[in-house]
């Protein structure tokens, strides 16, 4: 059974960096397109940032130049490095990777919280 959990979320002040990581198990990773989307209290789900397993990432507006999502494939572990952040960014962030024949998996999110 593949799984997906994701950690490195917390309380930061603004300007404040954050590293969140999304570790799979049951999958061979290099197979998926890892992305981070997150979503803000009463708001949609926002696509943040997408790595293929060629290593070409795409990122939000809202987070380029801030935000760095990066990959391991020997350890399986995704990572979304998140600096210069802002109140904005508050939201939960999930991990998704979708393999090469459509099917995905999701991990149940970890909570980023910036405010002084």
């Amino acid at each position: 059974q593949a799984q997906l959990v994701e950690s490195g979320g917390g309380l930061v002040q603004p300007g404040g960096s954050l590293r969140l990581s999304c570790a799979a198990s049951g999958v061979s990773f290099r197979r998926y397109v890892v992305r981070w989307h997150r979503q803000a209290p009463g708001k949609e789900r926002e696509l943040v940032a997408s790595i293929n397993k060629y290593g070409i990432t795409n990122y939000a507006d809202s987070v380029k130049g801030r935000f760095t999502i990066s990959r391991d494939n020997a350890e399986n572990t995704a990572y979304l490095q998140m600096n210069s952040l802002k109140p904005e960014d508050t939201a939960v962030y999930y991990c998704q990777a979708e393999h090469d024949l459509g099917y995905d998996y999701w991990g149940q999110g970890t909570q980023v919280t910036v405010s002084s």
